[in-house]
């Protein structure tokens, strides 16, 4: 794993790595360049990851979710200590920890063990991403909806340009205390709120239709969802909208030294990602 000593060179390596064009903007540059490297660490087997770790290395840990997930993290964070790694930067989520639902146990566990590594670290705990939005909307009948069991509850969406943007600044700036770093966008909405907010941005009416656990667990298995997951996610939003997730944090523009971008800045950067 490569130590990047600057954003240029991290920059640099994106161009290197990915299609992203040369004249791409630096938050789209650190996002494919994260989620290269990222997403290598469920590709290579434990050996060959050890092998490319050197001393002093700044290690980015970030995939998505899969049935190995735990145990391939905590491998890959004993041969981060055996390398003698400087620094493990680990995206995680919101209120992780062992035993909740969905991937916050799953987080959580890994969490626990980097922290007990005697590595250097950073938790990144996001909540959840906008970028989901625009899948979440269905237009199959004329008018947009999409669907929780959120109630009333607020939520502080964050893009994940800026959990990048963290990331990037976490691992070209001199490795500092461990910390947990809890990442929010600037706003926390009710679902309601963001169904008014994509209308005006896609000049189409979209409404957000709150569901019972039992209801929205239904419709999650009828979409192929399998049950216990389906179950689970539908409990999740629900314990979300008890508003646990509703303050917001300035740690964004702590790090980054600007504000995180808003679900109207998202809106209108993302508007063709919504199928119309």
């Amino acid at each position: 794993m490569q130590h990047f000593g600057s954003k240029q060179e991290l920059f640099s390596r994106a161009v290197q790595d990915s299609s992203v064009p040369e004249d791409a903007e630096p938050g789209e540059l650190v996002e494919r360049m994260l989620e290269t490297l990222g997403v290598k660490l469920s590709g290579l087997p434990p050996a060959s990851f050890g092998s490319a770790l050197s001393p002093g290395d700044r290690l980015f840990l970030n995939s998505s979710l899969w049935p190995g997930f735990v145990p391939r993290y905590r491998e890959v964070i004993d041969l981060a200590r055996s390398a003698d790694v400087a620094q493990v930067v680990k995206v995680s989520v919101r209120g992780a920890e062992p035993g909740a639902l969905l991937g916050g146990g799953m987080h959580g566990e890994v969490e626990a063990h980097l922290k007990a590594s005697g590595l250097a670290w950073s938790i990144l705990q996001p909540v959840g991403f906008m970028q989901n939005l625009p899948a979440e909307v269905s237009f199959q009948d004329g008018e947009g909806r999409f669907h929780g069991s959120y109630g009333p509850g607020r939520v502080g969406y964050i893009d994940a340009r800026d959990i990048a943007d963290v990331a990037a600044t976490l691992l070209t700036r001199p490795v500092g205390a461990d910390e947990t770093y809890v990442l929010t966008g600037p706003e926390a909405p009710t679902h309601d709120e963001i169904a008014a907010a994509v209308s005006a941005a896609l000049g189409r009416t979209v409404r957000y239709v709150d569901l019972p656990v039992e209801e929205l667990t239904g419709r999650l298995e009828r979409q192929g969802l399998p049950g216990p997951a389906a179950r689970d996610l539908a409990e999740l939003m629900a314990q979300i909208g008890d508003g646990r997730w509703s303050t917001t944090t300035g740690t964004v523009e702590a790090l980054t030294g600007r504000p995180p971008r808003s679900l109207t800045r998202f809106l209108t950067d993302h508007a063709a990602a919504f199928r119309l």
